[in-house]
């Protein structure tokens, strides 16, 4: 009797044994047996979990994220309509929409990609600015100028040309004559200075706050809305 109470015993111990290896292994293939291997599968994970989904863009939009990405990477903000990414190269932040503007100057095409650099315009070029191309734009209080195509390159060319009416090296007329010709360069081949970079620098203090014009501080008027509001 007690040499079967001793087997029993034994296969009882065996069994444990087999259960808690069996556990082990069902853990281990759940993260992985390596561990280095887990770290590297939710690495890639995340990295496309970051990859933006663009599949049901315009082409011209698919074609404008797929050279800035080439270029610059992964963008650091992604929407279902846009993609952004920040101080990339000379940028500042680029933006690429899923939406389309249709603009005819300097010829018939698409605007989705804005590039944006940091840019004091002086006030008295602003309307010159507007007169030049619909599509560059600035914020005077942030400090920016941007220009809206489809490519890099024909935004290098409409900031440089915008520069040169800034800075009275071109008139108005003469910087829309010059942006058709360098066009018509770039399509026998060549490699115009303008539209391949930036012929100026950028301006990290451009901001601008502008004037306080009543004299109340920010205190003051938080504490009136807060009291008028307590009062209703």
């Amino acid at each position: 009797m007690k040499k079967y109470q001793i087997i029993l015993a034994l296969l009882l111990a065996t069994l444990f044994t087999m259960s808690s290896c069996n556990k082990a292994n069902s853990n281990n293939n759940a993260l992985g047996e390596d561990p280095a291997e887990d770290l590297q599968s939710v690495s890639s994970s995340n990295e496309n979990n970051n990859l933006a989904d663009v599949s049901n863009w315009n082409k011209s939009s698919q074609m404008a994220v797929d050279e800035i990405t080439k270029k610059y990477g992964k963008p650091n903000g992604i929407t279902s309509d846009e993609l952004i990414w920040t101080d990339a190269g000379v940028w500042k932040k680029i933006a690429i929409t899923k939406m389309e503007s249709k603009h005819s100057f300097p010829i018939e095409h698409t605007d989705m990609m804005q590039t944006t650099i940091m840019y004091k315009v002086p006030e008295d070029k602003m309307d010159e600015l507007g007169m030049f191309d619909g599509s560059v734009t600035f914020d005077r209080t942030q400090g920016t100028m941007s220009a809206r195509c489809d490519k890099e390159a024909n935004n290098f060319l409409a900031l440089n040309l915008a520069n040169d009416i800034i800075t009275d090296k071109k008139t108005v007329e003469q910087a829309r004559k010059a942006y058709g010709d360098i066009i018509k360069e770039k399509m026998t081949g060549a490699n115009p200075e303008y539209m391949s970079k930036l012929t100026f620098s950028s301006q990290p203090k451009a901001a601008d706050p502008d004037k306080n014009t009543t004299g109340l501080t920010k205190v003051a008027v938080t504490a009136a809305i807060e009291k008028n509001n307590s009062s209703k």
